[in-house]
């Protein structure tokens, strides 16, 4: 059975993309709900324009998957890989300048090509999230760049946006584009494309950001509040400050109240649902997404999270080229100087990677799995149903991660409605907690001699380690 647009929308999987908006003219409305999630409306519209914004909606069967709308700008030499689509080469990148590279997220690998793309004439200018947003509580939203504004956007704003608005000035514009999003927003632009000649003239080039998954609105708001400041008085957030002392990893969030002049700041780990691994505030789309690097961008851009480049407190971006035309600037810009590119294997790649992919590949077989088996309507993906597809104990850390994502929502937005942040921190901390005893590895007291022994976990396995031997039980 299709899963078209209708179930996207039913079952809450809608990400607010606004791709089915453009695609039918402006009919179906996108609209911040509740949540502070962009949501399509379909309530008002035909069987007709449903069908066409089903054609172009990311999470819908009639729409084309990511192997059948493939690379943009491709050829027949370049490598195919399961987990990284197709691609030319990998690498590890990050920006000579200091001072820009301390202003930006990772690397700042994303703003400083897009900089030469139009200084090189190949664009005029790029569609990005960046501020303002456009209502007074919204601190970012999509709109266009040029050379002069794109610094000003080179940080990472996890926060719940829409294209339907910029990508319809695109379509009108006499200008080239090109964008830069998440792997569904890339997806969704990809499909739209397709369709309308009108706008694949102006989207010339299309820039990939890997993605853990998506956060709505109410994921800056919640931690801005526990560092002291209301959703009502919230001027702008920063979500990757980094820390010259600490590793990459290790950078505080910063939140600043529209009637004070300076920033407040707290470590994520610190702040409730600030840590990644809780999913708080996730879409229910990001439980059925299967692309990390978003495939079907001509280039990709993310953080090399490994050992040899996390010690970088500056940031390392991770590069999956696409795009002959870009290598070609990427290596002008090496060998200026501008920039460092450090060869990284395919493996390595993925590895960086390594906590999206298996909540995208196996976490996601067991997903789909769970929710067939409830009678639920799910989307075809490139990952098949499969309940066994991971241990038990971990089946139940990924569950309990989907109950988390859906415990934020409600919980939070009955915590505004009470003005009681508590509310919101006391019934995450409570799942939190559950979490962590499944996360934690199994811990096993052995005795010998009067001595307690070394154990550690491995996998589903744990192995007891002694001076005599070593077994290995299930």
């Amino acid at each position: 059975m299709t899963h078209s647009i209708e179930d996207v929308v039913s079952r809450g999987m809608c990400i607010g993309c606004g791709a089915c908006s453009l695609a039918t003219n402006g009919s179906i409305p996108i609209k911040l709900d509740t949540g502070r999630l962009y949501q399509a409306d379909l309530s008002e519209s035909s069987d007709e324009i449903i069908r066409a914004a089903s054609a172009v909606c990311p999470f819908s069967d009639d729409a084309p998957n990511e192997d059948e709308l493939g690379v943009p700008h491709g050829d027949a030499s370049m490598l195919g890989h399961p987990q990284l689509g197709t691609y030319i080469r990998t690498l590890a990148g990050r920006v000579n300048n200091e001072q820009y590279i301390w202003g930006s997220s990772s690397g700042g690998m994303t703003s400083w090509l897009t900089s030469k793309l139009i200084d090189g004439g190949v664009i005029d200018a790029v569609v990005s999230v960046g501020r303002p947003g456009p209502t007074d509580r919204e601190v970012f939203g999509y709109g266009t760049a040029g050379q002069n504004d794109i610094a000003a956007r080179r940080k990472s704003c996890y926060y719940a946006t829409t294209m339907a608005e910029v990508l319809e000035v695109v379509r009108s514009s006499k200008l080239r584009f090109a964008i830069v999003g998440i792997p569904c927003y890339i997806k969704a632009a990809r499909a739209l494309c397709a369709q309308q000649p009108e706008l694949a003239d102006h989207l010339c080039l299309f820039i990939g950001l890997v993605c853990g998954h998506y956060k709505t609105q109410a994921f800056a708001e919640s931690l801005a509040w526990q560092l002291g400041i209301t959703a009502d008085r919230l001027a702008d957030v920063d979500f990757r400050v980094k820390d010259p002392d600490s590793t990459a990893d290790r950078y505080k969030f910063g939140a600043k109240a529209i009637d004070e002049s300076t920033w407040r700041y707290g470590s994520p780990r610190d702040l409730i649902g600030g840590n990644w691994g809780h999913s708080a505030f996730q879409p229910e789309a990001c439980n059925f997404c299967d692309d990390v690097v978003a495939e079907c961008s001509d280039i990709s851009f993310g953080d090399a999270w490994l050992p040899q480049f996390t010690q970088e407190s500056r940031g390392t971006n991770l590069i999956i080229s696409r795009n002959r035309m870009i290598d070609k600037v990427l290596d002008a810009g090496a060998s200026d100087g501008e920039i460092t590119l450090i060869p990284m294997s395919a493996a390595d790649a993925v590895q960086s990677q390594a906590g999206g992919f298996r909540h995208r590949r196996e976490g996601l077989a067991l997903r789909l799995a769970d929710d067939q088996s409830a009678g639920l309507s799910v989307p075809r993906k490139r990952v098949a149903p499969d309940a066994h597809a991971v241990s038990e104990r971990r089946a139940k850390l990924l569950r309990q991660r989907r109950r988390m994502a859906k415990l934020s929502h409600v919980a939070f937005e009955e915590a505004l409605s009470l003005g009681e942040l508590g509310h919101y921190t006391r019934a995450m901390s409570k799942e939190i907690r559950r979490y962590k005893s499944l996360e934690r590895p199994l811990a096993v007291r052995v005795l010998s001699k009067g001595r307690r022994l070394v154990i550690s976990a491995i996998g589903s396995k744990v192995a007891f380690i002694s001076q005599s031997r070593t077994e290995f039980k299930s």
